[in-house]
């Protein structure tokens, strides 16, 4: 088993702040529709996400920017390192290195998850 973080919920009252930019595709866990949840405190999206913790298989695997394997590749992902999983979409799970990203798809036979 990895060793994972353990993330909190957001304490106190959440709320709209001010304009922000929004980050870069691939850059933070945050869709239109989901983010992480250690993201609650700075990003306004419908739904919230506590990560599903999986490890990368004997090979390492590409994360991708799109749910295809013909899309933009924004990083290599180690055999044996950790993967949080936020979403499945179709043969893909979205999900991020760390809150802090990146953020991306892999195949789903890539990882598997953590033994709980």
């Amino acid at each position: 088993m990895s060793d994972t973080v353990q993330y909190e919920l957001p304490k106190g009252k959440l709320g709209l702040k001010g304009p922000m930019t929004r980050p870069a595709p691939g850059t933070l866990p945050l869709r239109g529709d989901l983010a992480h949840i250690a993201l609650a405190e700075s990003h306004l999206v419908p739904h919230y996400v506590i990560p599903q913790f999986y490890t990368v298989g004997d090979d390492p695997v590409e994360l991708k920017l799109d749910a295809n394997a013909g899309s933009d590749t924004l990083a290599t992902l180690a055999s044996g390192s950790t993967f949080e999983v936020l979403d499945h979409v179709g043969d893909w799970y979205w999900g991020c290195v760390s809150a802090k990203g990146p953020s991306g798809y892999v195949p789903r036979d890539a990882v598997t998850p953590d033994a709980a």
